[in-house]
């Protein structure tokens, strides 16, 4: 059987998030419909509606702005129905550039809050696994730098982990990605298939991952939608000061994710030269261009 990897970004405009993230989760083909099933109902629930009649699409930087909270918080816990007529209504102001109201505000902001959590939930409920890696924003390429077309150390971190996860299921694994601009998924494809056939570690990993990506639009995925959701919160509130991660952070969203972040990443094994460590799906690249350390 076969594991897909869902792939989004956060903070790659290096405009207002600390930390530049790639990844998101991996989930079993068996579990990916039902998935997708609750997500849907998930949305339904909590907005009244599905978000793509509104031209809008579930977002974490949509869902965890830090006005949502200030939204939510301008009313008491509004009952469901009452919840869901009010969103319906603040995003239909939406689109005819309407003011809403306070409690059409209110309500709005409390629905993103309650899909960003019930997100979570709905990945733990369906056995999903966190892999992602981040390096600093402002980190800039050394001059003179030369491998342009080879993937960076953090995309590499990424891949090995999703490739212990496989390796430990003993099952074969696909990588699923947020489709952006032809000519960047087209560089992307191009840095992915060197790795997987010029370098020895790479050709290695196609025993389990299977090396060509599938590039899918988000507006109609929500996997992705969710993957989305899954980086944005460890982009702003997963931090790991051992390792040198400890940029800014929003405190709401510790409070809310962190121990969820933590408990759904993947946990394992890995081997390198012989030795085997213990290893986790969420990794931090302070330089994804120096020469890469010891585990």
């Amino acid at each position: 059987m076969t594991w897909l990897l869902f792939i989004d970004e956060s903070g790659h405009d290096h405009k207002t998030t600390p930390y530049e993230v790639r990844g998101g989760f991996a989930i079993h083909v068996r579990l990916l419909w039902p998935f997708v099933q609750n997500m849907r109902q998930l949305e339904v629930r909590c907005f009244g509606c599905p978000l793509h009649e509104y031209k809008k699409e579930i977002k974490g930087s949509a869902l965890l702005d830090r006005k949502r909270y200030k939204f939510a918080g301008q009313s008491g816990l509004l009952r469901d129905e009452e919840r869901r007529k009010l969103c319906r209504s603040f995003l239909a102001k939406g689109l005819t550039q309407d003011t809403p109201s306070a409690n059409e505000f209110a309500a709005y902001g409390q629905a993103c809050l309650q899909v960003a959590q019930g997100t979570i939930d709905l990945l733990r409920q369906h056995e999903a696994v966190l892999l992602a890696s981040a390096i600093p924003r402002d980190v800039a390429k050394p001059p003179g730098y030369r491998v342009e077309n080879y993937l960076r150390k953090d995309i590499v971190f990424l891949l090995e982990r999703f490739f212990y996860l496989l390796d430990s299921k003993r099952e074969h694994g696909v990588i699923v990605m947020d489709e952006t601009e032809k000519r960047q998924d087209r560089r992307f494809v191009t840095r992915l298939e060197r790795y997987f056939t010029k370098t020895s570690e790479g050709q290695y990993r196609t025993k389990w991952i299977v090396p060509t990506p599938f590039f899918v639009s988000s507006d109609m995925t929500y996997a992705i939608q969710a993957a989305d959701v899954c980086i944005y919160c460890i982009n702003w509130g997963f931090r790991l000061p051992q390792r040198g991660m400890n940029a800014e952070h929003r405190g709401e969203i510790v409070d809310m994710f962190r121990d969820d972040l933590a408990s759904l990443q993947f946990h394992g094994q890995g081997e390198r030269d012989g030795r085997i460590f213990s290893t986790y799906g969420i990794v931090y690249v302070s330089d994804p261009y120096e020469a890469r350390p010891a585990p």
